[in-house]
């Protein structure tokens, strides 16, 4: 297992209808995976700190009904190391004008940015991503085509790996696509202990 020098900052965006799991399964794979971490070494720094951010500190309410309080907004959130877009209906996001420039501004210093599912068109619109692969539930393919032409969209992968930007596919993908995230920062050894972990078959499936 690699020894983290630092503790990385995981901020996952939270939204009005964004995907339950969207969000959840990738805040589950990074704090799982600092929970494995820190037995195997307790006195080491956690390896990520994960939060959720949104535009007020106001509830969330998921597209399924569930409702989250956010532990940052965006005016008091600290810059991330990683940054975490889910998808869900992204209509209401990708109007507000105040949440595409939190994601353009937190994208600007991170280490990495990843989206997951429909979260690809707010990191389009937020010109994260303005060309190159990229991908995103396999239902929203054709939309994503349509509104941004100049992206080359995958079809059949569950992520698509760009180095700094990681866009993965529909739901369930986003936590494939995290522990990717982990075996690139931590080692393969630790996320495939978190998956252990969580009773999850990995599905690694990328270009």
């Amino acid at each position: 297992m690699n020894t983290p020098t630092r503790t990385r900052r995981v901020a996952i965006l939270a939204f009005d209808d964004v995907e339950a799991l969207d969000l959840a399964g990738p805040y589950e794979v990074f704090t799982t995976a600092t929970r494995m971490q820190l037995r195997g070494a307790p006195s080491a720094p956690p390896l990520f700190e994960v939060a959720c951010v949104a535009r007020t500190n106001a509830p969330v309410r998921m597209r399924a009904g569930l409702s989250i309080l956010p532990s940052f907004t965006f005016a008091d959130a600290p810059p991330p190391d990683v940054l975490i877009v889910p998808g869900g209906v992204v209509d209401g996001a990708m109007a507000c004008v105040e949440t595409i420039g939190w994601i353009a501004n937190a994208s600007r210093e991170a280490e990495l940015v990843a989206s997951v599912c429909t979260g690809a068109f707010l990191l389009a619109e937020a010109r994260v991503i303005e060309g190159g692969p990229v991908t995103t539930h396999w239902e929203d393919i054709a939309d994503l085509r349509q509104r941004f032409p100049k992206l080359e969209v995958q079809e059949n992968v569950r992520w698509v790996d760009r180095g700094r930007i990681v866009t993965s596919a529909g739901i369930t993908a986003g936590i494939d696509m995290s522990l990717h995230l982990v075996s690139r920062l931590a080692g393969e050894a630790l996320a495939q202990r978190t998956a252990k972990q969580m009773d999850f078959a990995w599905t690694r499936l990328a270009p």
